[in-house]
């Protein structure tokens, strides 16, 4: 019985794990607009979701991941590095190799983290732009919240029929 709930909510709660995923992806393109040479990133929906689903079984799911978003223009592979390090001065300063670990798991269940190509390259290497990384973190809380009315509408409809039985 609890097998099938999960079944039914897998879509919805891999949904919500990719999009919060992305959020802080686009979180961390914003707050470092200014550091130099700092190379925007991000991660494809709807390709990510579908990973994240086969990974977790899920192939009974309803929905569909849709949304009106343009796809987004992705170069590399984030693994791809370009030889730079962060050098340690004092033996208390960090090694610099953390890694952004989303909570719903490890980011390999949310696809390829791919850097975004640049429409207008800056002189310091820093490939954020402002309003385009606005409008995505915009349109991502738009679809999270809406994926949020449309999870608690599901689980008040069950309760509303469970209870209406006794």
């Amino acid at each position: 019985m609890l097998d099938q709930l999960d079944k039914e909510f897998a879509f919805g709660r891999q949904s919500l794990d990719v999009r919060a995923y992305r959020q802080e992806l686009l979180s961390s393109n914003i707050a470092n607009a200014d550091t130099p040479g700092y190379k925007a990133r991000d991660v494809d929906f709807s390709s990510a979701l579908s990973s994240a689903l086969k990974q977790s079984g899920a192939s009974g799911a309803t929905g569909q991941a849709t949304g009106n978003a343009a796809p987004l223009a992705l170069a590399q592979p984030a693994g791809v590095t370009s030889g730079m390090s962060m050098a340690t001065t004092q033996a208390g300063h960090m090694a610099g190799n953390a890694k952004l670990i989303p909570t719903g798991g490890p980011s390999d269940n949310y696809g390829q983290l791919a850097y975004r190509i640049p429409q207008q390259p800056a002189l310091d290497g820093n490939t954020v732009d402002l309003d385009s990384e606005r409008v995505q973190f915009a349109d991502n809380s738009l679809h999270y919240e809406s994926q949020m009315t449309a999870i608690t509408g599901d689980i008040k409809s069950m309760l509303a029929a469970i209870t209406s039985g006794s």
